[in-house]
Formats: C-alpha cells, structure tokens, sequence
C-alpha cells in the first residue's frame, strides 16, 4: 500500500506487523477482560484509525487464539470503513466449553488486514444472466472429497 494510515492512539500501541510478508497487523488490547465459557464481550483496542478511499480495513481472528484457546470473532471479519474514525473494538467470543480466557491489556486479539475494495453499481434486472452453479448453494457441492479417476483401472474412484 502507498498510502499511510493515519493511527489516533488513547493510551495504546499502532498496529504492528509481527513478519515481514503478514497480511495481518496485530491488534492489542486496551482492556482487561475475563471470557466466560460460551460469553462474547467487546474489547477495546484504543486505536482509531483513517483509511484512505479505496480501502477498507477488516479484523480477524489470529488463529493460534483460536486453535489453543476457542477464542474467535462474532462478526468476522469486522469491517472497517474509510469514513469510520471510533475506536477499533473487537467482538471476541469464548468457544471453549470448559475454560474461561484471561484477555490483558496489551495482549495481541485480533488482526487486521486493509485492502483496496471496489464499490459496486447496483442495477436492478428482470432475470440474472444464467450459470453452470445457478442457484445452489450450502453444500451443494459436497462435503466429501472429489472422487478422481484412477489412471490404471480408468473408472472414478473416491
């Protein structure tokens, strides 16, 4: 990205990179918070940020939360956009059945990832131009694993 984001700070840290190559910045927390088994809470991170037109900035979950703890984002990803100027909080939800997750001040909770996006012109129609997927949707593909033809017998296999 060419353009800066400009980063308003209540008592926080800017966004970091942890590797160069991340698609993700981190994002801190600026609360301290215990999660319930099954609870969601909103956390601050006390950063407000100014996108340029043109893009958007979207929060996501940082999956070693999510692996080793159940901690995920309600709304993922959140989405930020160029007009907004409030605080970045984030909707964190506790997944684990058992365990409540400590969120400290300062602790890495979400990421987030600024993209360009285009905005669409919507244009109202009679019908919808036709597809080979048309209307199927949910699974309509499967969930099993595509059966491949086996070179040496020449029939599907799964």
């Amino acid at each position: 990205m060419t353009e800066s984001v400009e980063v308003l700070l209540h008592g926080a840290e800017v966004p970091q990179y942890a590797h160069a190559g991340d698609a993700g910045a981190d994002l801190l927390s600026a609360d301290h918070v215990v999660i319930s088994p099954g609870e969601r809470v909103v956390v601050g991170t006390g950063v407000s940020i100014a996108l340029p037109h043109g893009f958007a900035g979207f929060v996501v979950p940082r999956s070693g939360l999510a692996a080793k703890h159940g901690l995920t984002i309600v709304n993922t990803p959140g989405t930020i956009d160029a007009g907004y100027r409030g605080e970045i909080r984030v909707i964190l939800l506790n997944t684990d059945r058992s365990e409540p997750y400590t969120v400290r001040a300062g602790d890495r909770i979400a990421q987030l990832v600024v993209m360009p996006v285009m905005r669409a012109r919507f244009v109202p129609v009679e019908r919808l131009p036709g597809t080979e997927r048309g209307e199927s949707g949910f699974g309509s593909t499967g969930y099993g694993a595509t059966p491949v033809e086996s070179p040496s017998q020449g029939g599907l296999h799964a």
